[in-house]
């Protein structure tokens, strides 16, 4: 958008010019003009002088300066019209102030401060603009709209003398801007981060990998395995959910966010990359490091797996293990329910999402839309300006009377609590496990020009019932004692189906 890229140092002092120009026509209009100081039709005004004045003087009719005194009325309008036309002009070729004084009719002209933008600040002036058009939160964490310009401002100062080759000043600008807002979740993406981030949203990946699912631990900051992909090179490994990633091919992760470590993964199918993993114990205490070198392979994100189990009590349970939500999943869950009942009637479903971070937002409304009647609340969402967007079930083809489980844990957040947020509060589903991560805000991702990508937080989401999850997370309906990451669901259903 040309706003966006002309950059608000430039815009205003145009837009200054072009309003006053009308105001001067009407001043002109009114005034006896005599004498013009007009700018060549092909020149500008710092061409013409440093500094251009023009001035309307009104003289004495008692003939002083009888000579050039121009009579005719008609003569006056036109060169009026000349003089507007030579300022607009102008106004046009160099950004510049113009002052009007209305006790002597006096007009000036004078250079603006305005500068041109190098390329590196038009990069972040477009990353500011989106951010400012598209973030939920318009107080901008409290800068209000003056101080969260001055942050353009100053990212713009830290650029000022880079050229195409400072990717990591422009990065570092940007990042230290985005920052300003408290939200880990806005963020900028270069080019890796972006292909990883989407290859996870649409259930594929543009590179191979070791085969886990990662996240950021809010609480220590290290990068923690949440899952890894059955057959994948990192189960087969050994390597087991809540692992800490602490070194890449000898590099230290300390502080790295989860995409950097899962770029530092990927690579050319058949590499080997070494990883430095702490193992922790029961109680969550920090236990044995460990080195494995995993053989990278293309390997599919999220599939879905299932179990058939009869319970104890002689009851048929469909088990569906849910490990992400990507555009793939409510295909996955649909499919995954017709194996589970091709050998007869369930008397249960059981969902497993612990440890599934979320993903595809939409695919955790439409997977509620899977067991829901028509009309039923899945989600709302609110926008920047306080709208309220709903989502609602249209209750075709859906299973809304097979008894229906969930095992969450802490690591199920965003699109899964989603998910689990809307059957919980219709009270279509047993929610079982621990309270789950508490992540209530949405984002879009959006390419950028230099092939990386931004992450915006644009509405925050309510549950049917209207809680804001965030921070918060959900409450499960039942906590049983053995409900770990390592318990099977059988383990953790045991007592409850």
């Amino acid at each position: 958008m040309a706003i966006g890229r002309m950059g608000a140092v430039e815009l205003l002092p145009r837009m200054t010019a072009w309003c006053a120009i009308v105001v001067a026509a009407i001043i002109m209009l009114g005034c006896s003009c005599t004498a013009f100081v007009l700018p060549p039709a092909a020149t500008t005004i710092s061409e013409t002088k440093k500094h251009c004045n023009v001035v309307l003087q009104n003289k004495s009719s008692d003939g002083e300066d009888n000579g050039n005194i121009i009579s005719s009325q008609l003569q006056r309008t036109f060169n009026t019209l000349v003089t507007a036309a030579a300022l607009f002009t102008t106004a046009l070729a160099s950004p510049v102030n113009i002052h009007v004084h209305t006790n002597e009719p006096v007009i000036t002209i004078e250079k603006s401060q305005a500068y041109a933008l190098n390329e590196n600040q038009l990069f972040i002036s477009d990353v500011w603009f989106k951010v400012t058009t598209q973030y939920f939160d318009q107080s901008f964490n409290g800068l209000g709209e003056s101080g969260w310009r001055a942050k353009e401002k100053e990212a713009f100062q830290a650029v000022e003398d880079t050229g195409p080759d400072d990717d990591e000043l422009v990065t570092d600008a940007i990042k230290t801007m985005l920052s300003a807002l408290g939200d880990p979740y806005t963020r900028f993406l270069p080019k890796e981060k972006y292909e990883v981030l989407t290859a996870y949203a649409t259930g594929g990946s543009a590179k191979a990998g070791i085969g886990v699912q990662l996240l950021e631990d809010p609480r220590t900051k290290n990068v923690v395995v949440m899952a890894t992909t059955s057959g994948g090179p990192s189960e087969s490994a050994g390597v087991q959910a809540g692992d800490v990633i602490l070194k890449i091919n000898g590099e230290d992760m300390t502080g790295a966010s989860a995409e950097i470590v899962a770029a530092k993964c990927k690579g050319e199918q058949g590499e080997k990359v070494d990883v430095v993993f702490l193992r922790r114990d029961e109680n969550g205490n920090a236990g044995k490091e460990y080195l494995k070198s995993i053989t990278r392979a293309q390997v599919k994100l999220n599939p879905i797996q299932t179990q058939l189990f009869t319970t104890e009590s002689g009851k048929r349970v469909g088990l569906l293990k849910v490990p992400s939500f990507s555009t793939e999943t409510v295909k996955e869950i649909v499919n995954g329910l017709r194996t589970v009942s091709d050998d007869g009637k369930l008397d249960a479903i059981a969902i497993d999402i612990r440890g599934n971070v979320g993903g595809y937002m939409p695919a955790g409304v439409e997977a509620a839309n899977l067991f829901l009647p028509a009309r039923a609340h899945i989600i709302a969402e609110v926008d920047k300006s306080g709208a309220i967007k709903g989502y609602d079930a249209d209750g075709i083809g859906a299973d809304t009377s097979t008894p229906l489980y969930l095992l969450v844990d802490g690591r199920t957040a965003s699109a899964s609590e989603i998910f689990a947020g809307a059957l919980q509060d219709n009270q279509r589903a047993v929610v079982v496990g621990s309270k789950t991560f508490g992540k209530g805000r949405i984002q879009n991702v959006q390419p950028l020009e230099n092939g990386g990508g931004l992450a915006i937080t644009r509405a925050r989401y309510i549950t049917p019932k209207g809680r804001d999850l965030h921070g918060v997370g959900i409450i499960p309906n039942k906590e049983p004692s053995h409900c770990e990451s390592a318990d099977s669901a059988r383990t953790c259903l045991a007592d409850i189906v």
